[in-house]
């Protein structure tokens, strides 16, 4: 690469690092005309191009709230649209840089927000923006706070837990990943999460069962328990017993009607299971503890005797 080529491409990734995706564009195109077979400056414009075409819409959104979900929302586009094609990570960093830069730049516009949820949701994103631009420790921050607004919010949850893993505290993170899925699956957007603890296991989980993208977080915690990630467990309060025990008759009564969408409601239902079995591995009544747990085997024998299998050897 000659200095001039090399010049113009420095000069693109600051102008991406700042938003300017245009203005890089312009200069990618120019620079590229000088070294037609270059493909750091191939897939650079590439980038610039995408963003170009996208951040005026975005940024012509009237409220704040609006441009900055819509600029996360977009991040998850971008990198499918990457898909598996070779990538320059410092050109993707500028872009991630640049991006998630803009998005907190109007999520701080909301942090006097009133409503208590909306607020938790600003701090929960703020805390995303951060973790994505490498800070975990404001990243944290910010989480804790939604934590504090919205407790058992398995969004937030999730979030967190990808940060400590990402700051190398995996007991706590294997706890709040556990919590989170449990809560609700379906609300985590595992898109988002970046922990080599977290990414393996879903990888794993994808790969050798192809599950669509709605059953595979409702595997996620199963496997996770299987393979012996999410390994760390916590003793539950009386009432959560309770509360596990209802949504445990309700998932089975669900799975019973005609109408329910069982690949969704089987591995909902087997996490419940080994959740409950936890329960009475720290129960102190010996005898009525060995009679759950045998019964909710059986159960989960019924519902898929691989998962059994794998759990009982």
């Amino acid at each position: 690469m000659n200095i001039q080529t090399n010049t113009g491409l420095v000069q693109a990734k600051e102008l991406l690092k700042k938003g300017d995706a245009e203005i890089a564009r312009k200069v990618l195109e120019e620079t590229l005309s000088k070294d037609l077979q270059n493909l750091e400056i191939i897939f650079t414009l590439k980038c610039a191009t995408y963003w170009s075409q996208r951040l005026p819409r975005i940024l012509d959104l009237p409220t704040a709230f609006e441009r900055a979900e819509s600029l996360v929302s977009q991040w998850k586009q971008f990198t499918d649209f990457l898909g598996n094609s070779p990538c320059y990570e410092q050109s993707v960093y500028a872009v991630k840089f640049g991006i998630f830069n803009l998005a907190l730049e109007n999520y701080q516009q909301l942090f006097n927000e009133n409503n208590k949820a909306q607020k938790a949701e600003v701090f929960r994103k703020t805390g995303l923006c951060h973790k994505k631009l490498g800070d975990f420790e404001t990243s944290l921050k910010f989480l804790k706070d939604a934590n504090a607004l919205l407790p058992e919010h398995a969004p937030i949850l999730a979030e967190m837990a990808d940060c400590y893993a990402l700051c190398g505290e995996e007991k706590i993170a294997k706890v709040l990943f556990r919590e989170a899925f449990y809560i609700d699956s379906q609300k985590i957007e595992i898109d988002f999460l970046e922990s080599e603890l977290i990414t393996r296991l879903i990888s794993r989980v994808e790969e050798e069962n192809h599950y669509e993208s709605d059953v595979l977080k409702e595997w996620i915690p199963v496997y996770g328990v299987l393979y012996g990630v999410l390994s760390i467990k916590r003793e539950l309060r009386a009432f959560e017993v309770g509360k596990l025990k209802q949504a445990v008759f309700s998932l089975e009564n669900e799975l019973k009607e005609s109408g329910s969408e069982p690949a969704i409601l089987i591995p909902r239902l087997i996490n419940h299971y080994f959740w409950l079995v936890d329960y009475y591995i720290n129960s102190a009544d010996d005898e009525r503890a060995r009679t759950g747990i045998n019964e909710i085997l059986l159960k989960i024998k019924y519902l898929d005797p691989k998962v059994h299998q794998m759990y009982t050897t």
